[in-house]
This record gives C-alpha cells, structure tokens and sequence, in this order.
C-alpha cells in the first residue's frame, strides 16, 4: 500500500510560514484548534512543526507574557521542542506507523524536499479499525 492513500493534502492542511510573527502563529492556532501545526518556509518546503507548548514558553520566554510583543517576533525564533520528522512519498509503510506512533502527524515530502501533506495518526488508526472490522464480519 502507498502511503499517499492515507495523504491529507497540502491544500486541505492547516501550515504556518517560517516568517510568521509569534501573534499570527498564535491566532492560526486558536481558529484551527490543533495543537501543532506544520511550518513551511518561502519555498514550501518543511522547516518544522510548531505545538501549543512551543508557542506558550515564547510567549514567556520571548514576549515576557505581553501579547502586544507577539507581533513584534518571528515563529523561527521559538525553540521548538520536538519537529515531527517528515517522510519521503516513497517511504513503505512500516516507516511511517512508526513515525505515527510518537507524532500526531507525520509530514510527507515529494522527491525535491517539497511539502506535499501529511498523514495523520487518525487516519492510520481508522484505516486499520475499518480493516479489523472487515476481518471480523467476515469471519
């Protein structure tokens, strides 16, 4: 199986760009809901992933818990805790559930480093909920 079936495309994606002030990141985050989001930099390619946590210690750590500040920095300049590795499309699928076991999504990159999507632990465990099923009534 190709893990493109499991691909949430780049353009369904929610992503932040690498010049995005601290303040945009933060306001991303609050209309989308998720918890860490996935940054691009000017050329589309994957420079990291930004969490919920990153963005907490910067608005400590960088802003001084002044929101007014937020608008003032870059998300690049926040330590980022962990980045989720990405995978190459042609990455079998033993690489990726492995991947998906410690992220909450695993970015998926095309032949020229380009960001293309990602798949999602979510989308791995249905697939395999409805293939257990399957298995089940069929027996």
């Amino acid at each position: 199986m190709n893990i493109l079936f499991f691909l949430t495309p780049k353009a369904t994606c929610s992503y932040l760009y690498s010049y995005y002030t601290i303040r945009q990141a933060l306001e991303r985050m609050e209309s989308t809901g998720y918890a860490a989001i996935p940054i691009l930099d000017r050329d589309g390619k994957y420079a990291g992933t930004l969490t919920e946590g990153d963005l907490l210690w910067a608005a400590k750590d960088i802003c001084g818990m002044d929101l007014k500040r937020t608008e003032e920095h870059g998300i690049m300049e926040i330590k980022h805790h962990r980045d989720n590795a990405p995978v190459s499309v042609n990455t079998d699928i033993e690489d990726l559930v492995s991947k998906a076991v410690d992220q909450n999504f695993v970015p998926v990159v095309d032949d020229k480093g380009s960001f293309i999507g990602i798949v999602t632990r979510r989308a791995i465990m249905r697939y395999c909920l409805d293939a257990y099923i399957i298995k089940e009534t069929a027996r």
